[in-house]
């Protein structure tokens, strides 16, 4: 199963649009404390749309308690600081993708103590960062590409013009 981490997310429209993006993956989401808004806000049920409950959720207290109870599992770190491109890495079943807060990414020491486990997407020299749903959601995609897409639907229906 794939696990969406986010380590003290800022903006509610984007937390809500990756919990939409787990609900049609079944990627369950990790959020670490402290957030940047309370659970209940309307900004992010409205971005999560009527898809929370698809969504399985677990909550910790700080990245503290979240690496002590995930020291053992296979943890990816994204961050443009990182020289590995997200593509390359070939993922576990049990894969965790970590995401930092939208201003500041994830802690340097936690990067530097990770190196060889931090991923990138790739992007022109001038752009900063990728919107936080977005860099998640293309993560994501890969981790299932990777995986023949297994459990998703991969049919849909055909319209034809005339």
């Amino acid at each position: 199963m794939l696990n969406i981490v986010l380590v003290e997310p800022e903006i509610p429209q984007n937390t809500g649009n990756i919990a939409r993006t787990c609900a049609a993956t079944g990627a369950r989401l990790h959020l670490v404390k402290p957030m940047g808004f309370e659970i209940d806000s309307a900004k992010l049920k409205r971005a999560g749309l009527d898809y929370w409950w698809l969504v399985d959720i677990i909550y910790y207290d700080s990245l503290d308690d979240f690496l002590k109870v995930h020291k053992d599992d296979q943890l990816f770190y994204l961050s443009t600081k990182s020289q590995r491109v997200y593509s390359e890495v070939s993922y576990p079943e049990d894969a965790y993708l970590v995401f930092g807060r939208e201003t500041k990414g994830l802690p340097e020491r936690l990067l530097s103590e990770n190196y060889e486990r931090c991923i990138r997407i790739p992007m022109v020299d001038d752009a900063r960062s990728l919107n936080l749903s977005n860099a998640v959601a293309i993560a994501a995609y890969e981790y299932y590409r990777q995986k023949g897409f297994g459990g998703l639907k991969l049919g849909g229906y055909l319209h034809e013009n005339g």
